[in-house]
């Protein structure tokens, strides 16, 4: 671990920066490599027409990313329990994506998994994760709200003796988690539909993380969400407008995932998805459009996710991107001040 202790911010800041440079120089060799095999990205035949020439853009940059997560956090970080957990999940999920993408490339279409693969994985990676939470980490298997209204969601809970331990099951918790952590690992991946769109606005999000973890004590999540931040501004070098790489699944998955992670270690479960608005909105889009063209045969939206929605209307992809981040900002901003009524 480099950085002193003594000075916990700076450690954040070193986390950042060394992610950043990391991720941001590794990035073209994966670019040439990626180029070289032939892997491109599969463009939805059904999106809008100005996207078909970005077919063939490398893609899988996701891969990247997590190194320099890895690389920072190891660096930087001591591997407390809730670090060594928060990063597994996103790995994992990350893994699941890696999997989906290559699934893709393999059929040269813009679909990897099916859904019923893709939510077996889902479904396992969240209750591991919850279990591990709640029994070894000491998650509370509750829900705050801003104001102090608490849901206890352990009341219909089970304790199993595995080899001498108690290992509590909140089902409840399980569902809630399930949900989180699968709803946001999806919306991000909708989200990423526009160059810079996903990498920015997850890049703002975890900037207010860092400071919600700091501020709840748990210095090492802190940097886990400075270190994504910072993955994320060397990825944007290569992602802005027009795209060198994508992220593709294996990115979009496991910055959800990580999220999703940090939201229940550090209890903001609520105040998370208020920081994650963008990606609210991005995926109620789309469940809205679906809903509602299945009962009326008619569409709310131009097209869906929303972010295509504006794209229809006339306005430019950087419009749209830099757009979304200014509204990223704005929900991120509402969150963190939320966060200080959870007490």
């Amino acid at each position: 671990m480099i950085g002193n202790p003594a000075y916990p911010t700076f450690q954040v800041f070193l986390a950042i920066g060394v992610a950043a440079l990391v991720t941001g120089l590794l990035m073209p060799f994966f670019i040439r490599l990626m180029r070289y095999e032939g892997v491109g990205q599969q463009i939805r035949a059904d999106g809008p027409q100005r996207h078909l020439v970005k077919q063939g853009t490398p893609t899988m940059g996701g891969v990247i990313i997590l190194v320099g997560v890895l690389a920072s956090c190891a660096l930087v970080a001591e591997w407390t329990p809730g670090l060594v957990l928060a990063v597994g999940a996103t790995l994992v999920t990350g893994s699941l994506g890696l999997l989906d993408d290559i699934e893709s490339v393999a059929h040269g279409r813009s679909l990897g998994l099916t859904p019923s693969q893709k939510m077996a994985g889902l479904i396992l990676i969240s209750v591991v994760f919850c279990l591990v939470a709640v029994n070894v980490c000491g998650v509370a298997p509750a829900i705050s709200f801003p104001g102090g209204f608490v849901i206890d969601l352990g009341v219909l809970a089970t304790t199993l003796e595995l080899g001498g331990t108690a290992v509590s099951i909140p089902w409840l918790y399980l569902v809630f988690v399930f949900l989180l952590m699968a709803g946001l690992s999806n919306a991000v991946n909708l989200t990423d539909g526009l160059d810079g769109l996903a990498g920015g606005c997850t890049m703002v999000v975890m900037l207010f993380m860092a400071m919600v973890a700091f501020l709840y004590n748990e210095l090492d999540l802190a940097i886990l969400a400075g270190a994504i931040a910072g993955a994320c501004v060397g990825f944007l070098w290569h992602n802005c407008y027009p795209a060198s790489i994508f992220m593709g699944d294996t990115g979009s998955l496991a910055l959800g995932a990580a999220l999703a992670s940090l939201a229940v270690l550090t209890k903001t479960e609520v105040t998370s998805l208020i920081m994650g608005g963008v990606f609210v909105c991005e995926a109620l889009s789309v469940m809205i459009q679906v809903t509602s063209f299945k009962l009326t045969g008619r569409r709310v939206f131009l097209m869906t996710p929303i972010h295509h929605h504006f794209e229809q209307m006339g306005w430019a992809e950087n419009k749209v991107v830099i757009r979304f981040w200014i509204v990223t900002a704005a929900f991120a901003s509402l969150g963190f001040a939320l966060y200080f009524q959870l007490g």
